[in-house]
């Protein structure tokens, strides 16, 4: 056999049972991971993302709207400023990125409509819109021939358009790619810096692949001196770290060593989703994202910029036998329910049906946060050191990664926002945070417990 390259060098470094250091070590290779890697990475610290897998789960499978006006949900308003905050953040995070990358991440800012197909649906969505007016959010009815002056595509049937200015869409795969550039480039590029001109050149890490990726799963949780040190790897290696940030999604429960008492109550939440090409002479089918609602029943269609659209999704908790099995009857459905609002979606050609599992919690909010802890160090309450928890982000995900890489970071500087209270990761612990005492001693795979001095 011949010499082995730099780069299978290092990944062979990476797996190879060793150990690695870094500042921060983010546990999951979803969008919301890698935002948050990039986000620590432009901070000047240096970073690793573990993931065996990175970019293939949830995020592979979402559709990319960035959809804080649509995605209100009843009983869900306490999401809704998280959300907006999101919004805000997104112009000036791709603006990083493409900086930071060199890359185009499908970033769109064409509005999205919300239309139903009859009359029911149409008292459906005017009731939420009353609900979204009620939060101070813009949407505005229009007519059918105005919707089908903007869209001409859509059916002549459909009961009802709303225009909603303020849902934008990305599209996930192409935002993921960016961001593994940009991780890959150290930071070095310019405007991809932060404002203080830190994460520039330096922070690669030895012994990951292209300075911050291992492909590698996470096993548990290390602990030294009361504190979170890194993570144990399933191949056998050792990260070294002096924060570490749990973001790997409906995994995160079955990490090992997680801290006494913390429950991550989370529960996979299925979807279908279908990418389709688009004829030339159907070109664009649609020009803005449609949200419909058909027999009371949600649909999307967004279009990208390759001339393709996708079709999503349905959301079904039953456990398929085999993991990321497609639903024969969700695909059935969504073409049914796509073509009663743009009939000419018969005509696509059918590229790709994918399903994932989102994960979800309780209140279909995030738990992010530091994990308190009622006695820390020298007895004074606070939380567990060198631990984040950034998981359970359901179907807002992609639109709040910018709000969790920016969230994650003040925490890592020290700075906690109060808004952010709510979404706690230790919220359903089934007693309150464990007082628990921080024994000092050799680096550990058991987390420190009630009884531990």
């Amino acid at each position: 056999m011949g010499a082995l390259s730099g780069r299978a060098m290092k990944q062979q470094a990476a797996r190879a049972g060793g150990t690695i250091q870094a500042d921060v070590a983010v546990i999951g290779g979803g969008v919301i991971g890698h935002g948050i890697a990039w986000e620590a990475q432009r901070s000047g610290r240096s970073v690793v993302l573990i993931d065996d897998a990175p970019g293939s789960g949830a995020s592979w499978a979402a559709a990319g709207m960035l959809a804080p006006v649509s995605e209100l949900h009843y009983q869900e308003e306490g999401l809704l400023e998280l959300m907006l905050d999101s919004s805000t953040r997104w112009p000036a995070f791709i603006a990083g990125l493409r900086a930071a990358s060199g890359a185009d991440p499908g970033y769109i800012t064409t509005p999205t409509l919300a239309v139903g197909g009859d009359a029911a649906d149409r008292r459906a969505l005017m009731d939420l819109r009353g609900v979204q007016q009620a939060n101070g959010l813009s949407v505005e009815p229009l007519t059918v021939r105005e919707a089908r002056q903007r869209e001409p595509l859509l059916s002549p049937a459909i009961a009802c358009a709303l225009d909603t200015p303020a849902d934008h869409q990305v599209d996930p795969r192409l935002l993921v790619d960016c961001l593994r550039q940009a991780l890959a480039g150290h930071g070095g590029h310019g405007s991809g810096s932060d404002a203080n001109g830190a994460g520039g050149d330096g922070t690669a890490v030895a012994g990951a692949v292209d300075g911050y990726s291992v492909p590698d799963k996470a096993t548990a949780l290390l602990w030294q001196d009361g504190a979170v040190a890194g993570v144990q790897l399933a191949g056998g290696g050792t990260i070294l770290a002096a924060e570490t940030v749990v973001a790997n999604g409906l995994h995160a429960a079955e990490l090992q060593s997680l801290p006494e008492g913390l429950h991550l109550p989370l529960r996979p939440v299925y979807g279908d989703i279908l990418r389709l090409a688009v004829p030339r002479h159907l070109q664009p089918l649609v020009t803005s994202t449609v949200r419909g609602l058909v027999h009371g029943v949600p649909v999307y269609i967004v279009p990208r910029r390759d001339g393709t659209v996708v079709i999503g999704a349905t959301q079904r908790e039953d456990a398929p036998a085999t993991a990321h099995a497609v639903s024969a009857g969700g695909v059935y459905q969504l073409l049914r329910d796509a073509q009663v609002l743009v009939p000419a979606v018969a005509e696509l050609e059918l590229l790709e049906c994918t399903a994932r599992a989102r994960p979800g919690t309780p209140d279909n909010a995030p738990l992010l946060g530091r994990v308190p802890a009622t006695q820390g160090i020298a007895g004074q309450a606070g939380h567990v050191p060198g631990l984040i928890v950034a998981t359970g982000f359901f179907r807002h995900g992609v639109h709040l990664t910018p709000a969790a890489a920016a969230i994650c970071r003040d925490l890592l500087d020290g700075r906690e926002d109060p808004r952010w209270a709510p979404f706690n990761p230790s919220r359903f612990n089934a007693t309150p945070a464990a007082t628990t005492r921080f024994p000092t001693g050799r680096l550990s795979h058991q987390p420190p417990t009630k009884e531990s001095v």
